[in-house]
């Protein structure tokens, strides 16, 4: 049993793609299906599959690599808000990531989503992670 399932999703995708790795599967939950729909969205992987052969069902990720260099799309992808030090801002404070060349993921009252999105939905949150 881990205590911090979303750093638990973050550093399965990390290892993968430090690895080379095509695919990797990990446990799912609704903020882990909603986290892999926003980088599907903003094309840091190639797809996924949400998959229920189990009592909590499980993501299947394809990753992302550049065709000429064989690099990983994704340069880094790194847990803000933790369980012990939650990291919580106002619609104001909404971070940019890399000056705005990289994605915040942010947990609103209004569901999940981009620091991008939140600014336009003039709504703040906790900061999960930052991905570029």
């Amino acid at each position: 049993m881990y205590t911090d399932p979303i750093a638990d999703y973050l550093t399965r995708v990390r290892n993968a793609y430090l690895a080379g790795h095509r695919v990797v599967e990990i446990p799912a939950s609704k903020v882990k299906k909603a986290i892999t729909e926003i980088l599907f969205d903003q094309g840091y992987i190639l797809s996924y599959k949400f998959e229920e052969g189990t009592a909590q069902g499980t993501i299947k990720i394809a990753l992302k690599y550049n065709p000429e260099t064989n690099e990983s799309v994704i340069k880094k992808i790194e847990r803000i808000s933790s369980p012990g030090l939650r990291k919580y801002v106002g619609v104001e404070d909404l971070p940019r990531v890399l000056n705005g060349l990289g994605i915040a993921i942010v947990s609103t009252s209004k569901g999940v989503m981009t620091s991008k999105q939140a600014k336009r939905e003039k709504v703040g949150g906790e900061v999960i992670c930052h991905v570029y």
